[in-house]
């Protein structure tokens, strides 16, 4: 899928989370600040003001900050990164990850999705978070993926968050996402096929503005099982789903080998490939795109991009984080708002 949505700006700022604040992310808000003309809307981020004040005198970056409400950041953006400060201190640290912080990176997120259904924004941007440091102080999620549904649910809406990479030159979708390998053969099954091919193709059309998607669907075993001589969970599981969703009208193929859905000529044929775990999609995409792919939650009732990327906690606060990710992911954002 490579066409991108309308180009007109969204009525509203964007909210961004600070993700991990050892991490990468409060760097990557200050850089996204520094090419904001490439992003095209303002945004505001959920953080503390001190902290990102100090990684900025750090790192050299000429970033002045000021602290705002949600509704002063469109007409503050240009001559100022807009901070809307956080309850609990983010002084962490960078690349010395510390659960201490967890409050403060599970406050920015809960606070940005809040901001859009007060309707004081437009879409949610985050910022990576590092699992096991949220683990540690009790977070009971897998993943950024599940506890944005979770919130979502919150608020009255029934919601079964589908992660998908997208980026120009493919984009994926995993049917199973933060599970180990030995748990997908038996967390796979028709109904969720259904449900995960439903959402995507639902989103496509109605924020992509896709009019008929085209979906691609991996096997789960090599050569899509060999007609059962290499597993059988293609014959009595993804095959069925697939004739479920063309009964419904879906455009959709498979089961592909994966090792074969991935060169040039074989994405020309769909907009988006519907994969069965985690790597199996991550991998060609981070490959073709790791520094332009962005992470989008379909299936929300808001719209929510990400970089397509960890905490970095190797380079934090050494100046070297590239934040063309976050800048792709808060454009997108800012595109499927307007949309």
């Amino acid at each position: 899928m490579t066409s991108d949505a309308t180009t007109q700006k969204p009525r509203l700022p964007l909210a961004m989370s600070m993700g991990e604040p050892a991490g990468i992310g409060p760097e990557l808000a200050l850089r996204a600040w520094l090419r904001r003309a490439e992003i095209g809307a303002p945004f505001f981020v959920v953080a503390d003001p001190a902290a990102l004040n100090e990684l900025a005198r750090r790192l050299a970056l000429e970033v002045p900050i000021a602290i705002v409400e949600p509704g002063h950041a469109a007409q503050t953006f240009d001559k100022a990164l807009p901070v809307v400060p956080l309850a609990a201190s983010a002084a962490a640290t960078p690349g010395e990850p510390d659960s201490a912080f967890a409050r403060a990176t599970i406050e920015s997120i809960e606070r940005t999705v809040g901001y859009v259904r007060s309707g004081e924004a437009g879409a949610v941007v985050t910022n990576p978070i590092a699992k096991h440091v949220l683990y540690e102080a009790g977070f009971a999620f897998p993943g950024h993926t599940e506890f944005l549904g979770a919130l979502a649910q919150q608020w009255g809406a029934r919601a079964q968050p589908v992660m998908m990479l997208w980026s120009r030159e493919l984009s994926v979708a995993p049917v199973t996402i933060h599970i180990p390998l030995a748990d997908v053969p038996r967390t796979l099954t028709r109904a969720l096929i259904v449900s995960t091919a439903r959402i995507v193709a639902a989103d496509l059309r109605d924020r992509f503005g896709v009019a008929r998607p085209r979906l691609a669907v991996a096997g789960l075993n090599p050569h899509a099982g060999e007609g059962g001589a290499i597993g059988r969970e293609e014959i009595e599981i993804i095959i069925p789903a697939i004739a479920q969703l063309r009964a419904e009208g879906l455009e959709i193929t498979g089961p592909h080998p994966a090792d074969t859905m991935f060169h040039a000529a074989a994405r020309a044929r769909y907009d988006v490939a519907l994969v069965m775990y985690h790597d199996q999609g991550l991998i060609p995409i981070k490959t073709l795109a790791f520094d332009t792919g962005v992470n989008v939650t379909l299936g929300l009732p808001f719209i929510r991009t990400s970089p397509d990327h960890g905490t970095a906690f190797d380079i934090a606060g050494k100046g070297l984080a590239n934040p063309t990710s976050l800048i792709e992911a808060a454009r997108l954002a800012a595109r499927l708002a307007a949309a």
